[in-house]
């Protein structure tokens, strides 16, 4: 993956997995645009909040000090991205989107799930090396 942002004084722009989750927010906010005006302040509001929220924790984990609230960040951002694949079952169920869009939204989704547990478990393993 490219560094979609080039090198951060922040850090955590760097990171692969916040690259992803920025890229499927995006994604997200495609689809905000094909919500019919009923859905615009309730569904899209919704899954707008999901979405930031999804990077947001993992800038705010990452700013953190401690494995413990990095995880716990991370941990927030999963839940906030398991939020946007019922929202996306629900634009489905509803047909604001269409069964191609909602597979690649779904595996999008999924390569951003497997980063964020790939980096959960990274901290877990930094944890305990800094126990020995």
């Amino acid at each position: 993956m490219t560094k979609a942002y080039g090198p951060s004084p922040f850090g955590f722009e760097d990171l692969e997995v916040y690259q992803a989750a920025a890229a499927f927010r995006n994604r997200i906010y495609d689809l905000l645009k094909l919500l019919p005006p009923e859905e615009k302040f309730a569904l899209g509001a919704q899954m707008r909040r999901a979405a930031v929220s999804l990077t947001n924790n993992i800038a705010e984990g990452y700013g953190r000090f401690t494995w413990q609230e990095t995880t716990h960040f991370c941990r927030q951002a999963r839940g906030s991205l398991t939020e946007l694949v019922d929202d996306i079952n629900t634009c489905f169920d509803q047909k604001y989107v269409q069964p191609g869009n909602l597979q690649e939204l779904k595996s999008e989704a999924a390569r951003v799930l497997q980063l964020l547990n790939g980096y959960i478990k990274y901290l877990q393993r930094s944890k305990l090396n800094t126990e020995r």
